[in-house]
């Protein structure tokens, strides 16, 4: 697995991951996806620690993806992580998910969510939702000059999470 990667997509349905991975590579072909289904193992992977921890590559996705509906780690739970961590504060998570639970939503921008997609139930919407997102989070969106997309070393202090 290469350490460089555009999209993280932390999607617990493999159908769902699957129609969002070909909806990414139909827009955008050469997309670097790396779809994990477990939020505690996305943190793993994001903080090099468990099975990542000699990952070699410090680099950041250039967005996340995020299904709330998670198992072991909720996403919101994940988010709280992400947007609390300084390391990773600057990463734009795009919570894509089924709920229209109005508690969900607030919650979720409340942690510090970059936006709240609620999933299309047919699959030509779902996929054109999704390919409208990497157009506008791997083409058009610019990141802070401050933001390296690089996670320090993993002996520098973290915060640890649930």
């Amino acid at each position: 697995m290469s350490d460089l990667i555009d999209v993280l997509l932390i999607e617990d349905n493999l159908y769902d991951a699957e129609f969002a991975m070909r909806a990414l590579r139909a827009e955008h072909p050469q997309v670097r996806i790396l779809h994990l289904q477990d939020g505690r193992v996305a943190l793993e992977f994001l903080f090099r620690e468990g099975a990542f921890a000699h990952r070699s590559g410090p680099h950041l996705p250039k967005v996340i993806l995020l299904d709330l509906k998670l198992f072991a780690l909720s996403g919101l739970e994940v988010l709280r992580v992400l947007k609390s961590d300084v390391r990773t504060r600057c990463v734009p998570v795009v919570v894509m998910t089924s709920s229209l639970e109005e508690s969900d939503l607030d919650q979720a921008y409340e942690i510090g969510a970059n936006s709240y997609i609620v999933k299309p139930v047919v699959c030509e919407n779902f996929s054109r939702t999704v390919s409208d997102l990497g157009v506008y989070w791997l083409s058009l969106n610019r990141l802070p000059p401050s933001s390296t997309h690089e996670l320090p070393h993993p002996d520098a202090p973290a915060n640890s999470f649930p």
